[in-house]
């Protein structure tokens, strides 16, 4: 039951399209949670911007991408969820080479886009799930490579309605993090990469396409790594080995293939969470709930999430 109503909310006249009750279990890739008092698309940047700086400040906003690396948790999300469209998913190459890409472009097609136009150095994308906006938020990274290794400014709304344009410095990028307030819609971002032959960026983007294939769950209802890896310093306090993985600690206390309700943790890489096909988004935090506590029992150690959890229980 929506607890707002667009009749007597206050929101601002905008050009998207805003709905009350809105599904978003069957938008995430884990196909299963509850719903948004209100799920607002906007139209393009101004309309986002308008919406934002008369939506009333008392109304709680969330912002969502595709959910490849989120549990909308059953009990819904109250106030306002904002998505962005397909009006924010363009990618081109601009005179200097670099590429400008909206915040909605899924990370495989701007690193596809790229190799096309043969720019290298972006092919990591491919194998990062989900969108340019969840990556730039969380500094998402693969296979040695981050978003900010080649980030050169990224742009975001806040909750005012304010434009920002900011470079990687501005952001407090670290290992999985930003430091940019929880309150800023990304909105796209300019990226650098270096002048490189198409074929070969393909054949790059090919072997890290049947990299993942070989060794994540990619064909099942997944997200992607559930809890982030350790930084060094952690494992030195917690007496780990250096280079310790998240993988490893979920081995190591049973979690390979542990399940609880519909929820499994997979065996093919053990740091990726699965709905087996009746999981409900409480048996997935649920179950990485009981993997932390035994690595934190076992070894001291406590895992990071890195999935992000939103909403009611």
């Amino acid at each position: 039951m929506t607890n707002l109503s667009l009749k007597s909310s206050g929101f601002p006249a905008v050009r998207g399209r805003i709905t009350e009750n809105a599904a978003l279990g069957d938008v995430g890739w884990f196909r299963c949670g509850g719903r948004a008092d209100v799920l607002f698309k906007p139209a393009d940047e101004d309309d986002l911007a308008v919406f934002l700086a008369g939506c009333p400040a008392d109304i709680p906003v969330t912002v969502i991408g595709v959910m490849s690396n989120a549990i909308i948790r059953d009990g819904g999300v109250r106030g306002v969820v904002i998505r962005l469209g397909r009006e924010f998913a363009g990618i081109e190459k601009l005179p200097d080479g670099t590429i400008r890409a909206g915040a909605a472009a899924l990370d495989g097609n701007v690193a596809a886009f790229a190799a096309r136009e043969g720019v290298a150095n972006i092919e990591f994308l491919s194998g990062i799930p989900g969108t340019i906006g969840g990556a730039l938020r969380m500094n998402a990274g693969a296979y040695g490579a981050e978003i900010k290794d080649v980030l050169i400014a990224a742009v975001a709304i806040d909750r005012t309605g304010n434009v920002h344009h900011m470079s990687p410095d501005d952001m407090g990028m670290t290992y999985r993090h930003t430091s940019v307030p929880e309150d800023y819609i990304f909105t796209g971002c300019t990226l650098r990469g270096t002048p490189g032959v198409a074929d070969d960026i393909k054949a790059q983007i090919a072997e890290i396409k049947a990299r993942r294939n070989d060794t994540q769950p990619i064909r099942e209802r997944t997200g992607g790594s559930t809890f982030a890896n350790p930084k060094p310093e952690e494992l030195a306090a917690a007496g780990l080995p250096e280079g310790t993985k998240a993988w490893q600690l979920v081995d190591r206390v049973g979690g390979r293939g542990l399940k609880i309700g519909g929820a499994q943790m997979s065996e093919k890489h053990a740091n990726f969470m699965i709905n087996t096909g009746d999981a409900c988004a409480a048996d997935l935090e649920n179950l990485g709930e009981e993997i932390r506590r035994r690595v934190k029992e076992e070894t001291g150690f406590e895992l990071r999430w890195e999935i992000k959890r939103i909403g009611d229980f």
